[in-house]
């Protein structure tokens, strides 16, 4: 199983949330592959830069620690991206979709707002 963490679903697991059900850590325990996009380091850095968000250290620290592979964006994504239904308007999570397609991957979201897209999903 390879799986691809939205963004918050990174935070909860790196800040041991309980947010985070039980199947979505058995599911990111037991993968063969965790990806984290650029775009989830794209999004934090803006928020941590805007003084929404703080992390407790450098995010490739984090993800070495947790043996999470970090998925560049590809121009494959982007020309995805650009045939999506407007069902969801934030560009992160679009590009997150755009990937989970391209590379064949398991979203590991809590946006409801994804679910008309179908795309493979462990529900967090």
């Amino acid at each position: 199983m390879k799986l691809l963490l939205d963004t918050h679903a990174l935070l909860w697991w790196q800040g041991g949330s309980r947010r985070l059900t039980a199947a979505a850590r058995k599911g990111i325990t037991d993968a063969s592959v965790v990806f984290v996009s650029a775009v989830s380091a794209w999004e934090i850095a803006i928020k941590t830069a805007l003084g929404k968000l703080r992390l407790p250290g450098p995010l490739a620290e984090a993800m070495d620690a947790n043996g999470f592979t970090e998925l560049p964006i590809r121009f494959t994504h982007a020309t995805v991206l650009g045939t999506l239904p407007a069902h969801h308007s934030d560009p992160f999570d679009r590009m997150l979709l755009a990937q989970a397609m391209v590379e064949d991957l398991i979203l590991v979201t809590h946006d409801q707002q994804l679910r008309p897209y179908n795309v493979p999903t462990l529900w967090t």
